[in-house]
């Protein structure tokens, strides 16, 4: 199933649009389960109505949560109206009503305990995503290129929705950084000697063939280990897997005896966007640092403030005692 020549000529229909790893794993993830779901069925011979039975499935039989229902919604949006030109229209389904859940955010003292609790290439890992407000993917995929010392700023290329932005740097990381950027361009220079380099985005590697050589598309955070391009087949050294990250997490959190908050490497962007709000940074400046399309998300801060604006005091503050 997972050779099919059905399912790779989906591959390489994202893969020339230029869509992310990520996304094009995922999308061929739910497009697998649904031809399952309806016995091997080709998608030409099924119709919208298929498409409700099957997320009503998901929702009712698997009891999946309501995000994981709207990702294989849109997959299967992906499969009907971009690639076989059948648009789905109206398929008159509603999804379930998800309860707000205000995020956990930890304070400046618990930060500090967790980064204490870290070695060295992970707390700089950490204090990047509390630091700047990245996700972890993004901070993973830090090139050099991408770091800017002199102005103290990140480039994040190619995030959630295919959009590139910048967000602030801390000075105290510039040290840290240099020594990082130090020991990529050692590793770099010994991967190069043997014909190898850090993987490239999409088809660059076949365009440019010496951008392997280039310190700029070195990764901050480099893999030990080489591995194939899932693309090229190429040799190359990809950045560090997310896992390496949450791992460390766990045990830092463990030793810092902090077991009483929901704590993952998304709660240090949370952390960071709350900080802002408190220190009475507006909330259009939060929105464009986080990257997010819609003020509303941005707005969810807001509520773990406890307010509904930021810098917003109670009445009862104004009154002497």
């Amino acid at each position: 199933m997972a050779r099919s020549p059905f399912l790779n000529q989906i591959r390489e229909y994202m893969r020339m649009r230029g869509y992310s790893m990520r996304t094009e794993k995922t999308y061929l993830y739910w497009i697998k389960n649904f031809i399952r779901y309806h016995n091997r069925q080709h998608p030409n011979v099924l119709s919208s109505e298929h498409v409700v039975a099957f997320l009503s499935y998901l929702a009712n039989r698997r009891d999946v949560a309501i995000n994981t229902q709207k990702t294989a919604l849109n997959a299967l949006a992906f499969l009907y109206n971009q690639f076989l030109k059948q648009p789905l229209g109206d398929l008159g389904f509603t999804h379930a009503q998800k309860e707000r859940r205000l995020p956990s955010v930890l304070s400046q003292q618990e930060v500090q305990l967790i980064l204490a609790n870290l070695d060295f290439r992970n707390r700089v890992i950490f204090s990047i995503l509390y630091g700047s407000g990245l996700r972890v993917s993004e901070c993973l995929r830090l090139r050099i290129q991408d770091i800017d010392l002199q102005n103290l700023s990140l480039t994040v290329r190619d995030s959630k929705g295919g959009k590139d932005r910048k967000t602030l740097l801390s000075p105290s990381l510039i040290n840290p950084i240099n020594e990082l950027i130090a020991k990529a361009t050692a590793l770099q220079e010994t991967d190069n000697a043997i014909g190898i380099g850090p993987s490239l985005p999409h088809m660059l590697g076949k365009k440019y063939p010496s951008a392997y050589r280039q310190i700029g598309w070195m990764h901050l955070f480099p893999s030990s280990t080489i591995c194939k391009h899932p693309v090229t087949g190429v040799l190359c050294r990809h950045h560090l897997h997310d896992s390496v990250a949450r791992k460390a997490l766990k045990i830092a959190v463990k030793k810092a005896n902090l077991i009483n908050k929901r704590i993952n490497c998304h709660t240090f962007r949370h952390s960071f966007a709350t900080e802002l709000l408190q220190s009475g940074r507006d909330i259009r400046t939060v929105q464009e640092l986080l990257g997010h399309s819609d003020v509303s998300t941005t707005q969810i801060y807001t509520h773990v403030l406890g307010q509904h604006f930021a810098g917003t005091k109670s009445p009862l503050d104004q009154l002497s005692f």
